[in-house]
C-alpha cells in the first residue's frame, strides 16, 4: 500500500474519495515509486516517461491526475519552472515549523533544497499590511544551478 494513501488529507481536499483519502490503485503505486525515486522536482511529462521506459502502461492523464490529488493533500510540493511547467517532488522535513516553506531548484537537474525564509515572510506581511490586504498567501521558487553544474 502507498505510503501517500494512508495520510487523510485536509479538510475539503481529495474531494470525492472515501474518508479524504487519495484512492489507492496500481497506478498511483506506480507513480508513488518513481516519486520516491526521485531525487528532485520532475514534470509530470518526465515521470510519465519513466513509468513507460519501465513498462508501466500508464497514461500521462493518469499521472496528471494523481500528482495533483497528492498536490491538493500536500503530500508533494510544486513549482512552476522558469518556462511555467509545473514540477512535482516529494515533501521534505519542512525547514520551517509551520511547514511553509520555499525551495531553491537547480536548473539543469531539478534538484532542490527546501529553504527557511523568514526575510520573506517578513516582507510579505509587511507589504500586505502597507496595502491593506489580509490572509496573505505567497508562493517562491529560486532556480539557478546546483555547485554540480556550475
Amino acid at each position: 500500500m502507498s505510503s501517500f494513501a494512508a495520510e487523510p488529507a485536509q479538510e475539503g481536499q481529495a474531494a470525492g474519495r472515501p474518508g479524504g483519502r487519495v484512492r489507492t490503485t496500481r497506478q498511483s503505486e506506480a507513480v508513488d515509486a518513481v516519486l520516491r525515486e526521485s531525487a528532485g522536482f520532475r514534470t509530470a511529462q518526465e515521470l510519465h516517461a519513466e513509468l513507460r521506459r519501465r513498462g508501466d502502461p500508464i497514461g500521462l492523464t493518469t499521472v496528471y491526475r494523481h500528482l495533483n490529488l497528492l498536490a491538493e493533500s500536500g503530500e508533494i510540493d510544486v513549482v512552476h519552472g522558469p518556462d511555467g511547467e509545473a514540477q512535482f517532488r516529494l515533501c521534505g522535513a519542512a525547514a520551517a515549523p509551520s511547514g511553509h516553506h520555499h525551495h531553491l531548484v537547480c536548473r539543469a537537474c531539478g534538484r532542490a533544497v527546501e529553504v527557511d525564509g523568514p526575510e520573506v515572510e517578513a516582507w510579505a506581511a509587511t507589504i500586505a499590511r502597507q496595502a491593506g490586504y489580509t490572509q496573505v498567501t505567497h508562493t517562491v521558487e529560486i532556480f539557478g544551478l546546483c555547485p554540480e553544474h556550475s
